[in-house]
């Protein structure tokens, strides 16, 4: 008994949240929905920042009361600065502080490349990579004043490395994010501050449903060893391990990889 009670407690010590405060902005989506569960499970109060759903928004939160948390919502738009920055104001002025933010939010389109408009790219560009940049200014302007370092997780996608038809906007979006995430990790590593990405393979998700056809599911699978989707709670164990300052203190401007094998696959 006493060995196991060593093991929980060292577990604990490495990957327990407690008393951290988490921003996850899309955090009512369905990735974004298992990512704030996770780290309220895993002891943190979980502010869900949402743009337009507050209904999805408002389940998300009850989910997360049910389990034991805490959670706040609040509605921005993440191509505005200062709707975000009306948000971690919010944030701060319930909880007093900013430990870990989460960019989750996603869009995604099958337009043809050639008819993309440039209303479009503005779009995905704008919500996939300008509002994750400026979110993430946001919380590492508070996490310096802080002075107690904190973790910033982006939420990539496995194509943002292998051109996929149809989705070149969003792969573009997500390979920026990939790039921006190495240079704010070697911005901000000085001030203790760990940023990281997480690079999933395919997800079903609000964004690419549509695009997740029966011929799209068989190339998929058949360029994936596990040969099948990924379970958006299968997100969790990358989360919180990038998120614990104990677990992954040494681990920044690394893009980890959460795809069943879809990125290693050759022939």
């Amino acid at each position: 008994m006493d060995s196991i009670l060593k093991k929980v407690n060292y577990l604990n010590y490495l990957f327990a949240l407690d008393n951290k405060v988490a921003i996850v902005i899309g955090g009512s989506g369905v990735l974004g929905g298992e990512i704030s569960l996770a780290l309220a499970k895993a002891g943190a109060k979980c502010a869900v920042i949402y743009s337009g759903n507050r209904e999805g928004a408002e389940k998300q939160a009850g989910r997360i009361d049910s389990s034991g948390g805490e959670a706040m919502i609040w509605q921005a738009d993440v191509r505005n600065e200062d709707s975000l920055k009306a948000a971690m104001n919010q944030v701060i002025q319930k909880w007093g502080k900013i430990d870990i933010l989460v960019n989750a939010p996603g869009v995604n389109s099958d337009t043809d490349v050639m008819d993309i408009s440039e209303q479009e790219w503005n779009h995905i560009l704008d919500i996939n990579l300008k509002g994750a940049f400026f979110a993430s200014r946001l919380a590492a302007e508070r996490m310096i004043e802080q002075g107690n370092g904190g973790s910033i997780i982006n939420i990539s996608s496995a194509s943002s490395k292998i051109p996929l038809s149809k989705v070149m906007a969003y792969s573009i979006s997500k390979a920026g994010m990939n790039n921006m995430t190495r240079f704010l990790a070697r911005e901000w590593a000085p001030h203790n501050i760990r940023v990281n990405a997480i690079m999933p393979g395919f997800f079903p998700a609000e964004q690419n449903r549509e695009i997740l056809t029966e011929e799209r599911r068989k190339a998929i699978f058949g360029h994936t060893p596990m040969n099948r989707y990924g379970e958006s709670d299968e997100l969790a164990g990358a989360v919180i391990w990038l998120a614990s300052e104990r677990a992954s203190s040494f681990v920044t401007g690394a893009i980890i990889t959460v795809d069943g094998g879809f990125t290693a696959m050759t022939i």
